[in-house]
């Protein structure tokens, strides 16, 4: 008989964790998102003017052309939309550093970014480790300050403004380092340049 009652407890308190984790804990956790943080937590996607959705900041994202700011470099394969909008999977490569295929990438990287005329640093070459990192250094984004304005037919001046407003600063003003948000910083760009045209 003790048996059976003790099966009958274990059933019990079985259920009730089921129901306090599987149950009461998402559904706190979701309202409290959707109330609070609802940008967060519905993937902070950014839509252009039209309402159309172009990518999340959270996200990095691969742009090709030269009047926008390239982020990190990346494993992931992204199928692009019209600004970003990835649609991969967080991962890296899990390529060692004495692999002959990662080292030609870094190389191949870096002769391109010295051929362009800005500096090769690490957050230019080297991939995160999701892959998926939506910022670059300041550093990194003012050594492309220069390609950006050719394109945009462009001052340095005519950026840097935008630059330091889409520069993220540090996370509780002590971890970490101040990041530029490449999908917000590009988009900007794009705005500011459709501006200039309904102005002319």
């Amino acid at each position: 008989m003790s048996v059976l009652r003790e099966i009958t407890k274990a059933i019990r308190i079985t259920v009730l964790i089921w129901f306090l984790t599987a149950i009461i804990y998402p559904g706190i956790v979701f309202g409290v998102g959707q109330t609070f943080f609802q940008f967060q937590a519905n993937g902070s996607i950014m839509q252009n003017i039209q309402g159309e959705p172009i990518g999340s900041a959270l996200l990095g994202q691969q742009f090709r052309l030269d009047r926008y700011f390239q982020g990190r470099p990346s494993t992931v394969k992204y199928s692009q939309g019209k600004i970003g909008k990835p649609n991969g999977i967080s991962g890296a490569s899990n390529l060692a550093p004495s692999n002959p295929e990662l080292l030609n990438r870094i190389i191949e990287q870096a002769n391109q970014l010295q051929e362009e005329n800005i500096q090769p640093l690490a957050d230019l070459i080297y991939t995160s480790g999701s892959g998926l990192d939506p910022h670059i250094s300041v550093k990194a984004a003012q050594q492309q300050l220069e390609k950006v304005a050719r394109a945009r037919n462009l001052h340095r001046q005519d950026i840097l403004p935008l630059v330091k407003q889409y520069t993220d600063g540090r996370f509780l003003g002590i971890f970490g380092e101040p990041g530029v948000n490449i999908l917000k910083l590009n988009y900007a760009l794009d705005l500011q340049e459709i501006n200039r045209r309904e102005n002319q």
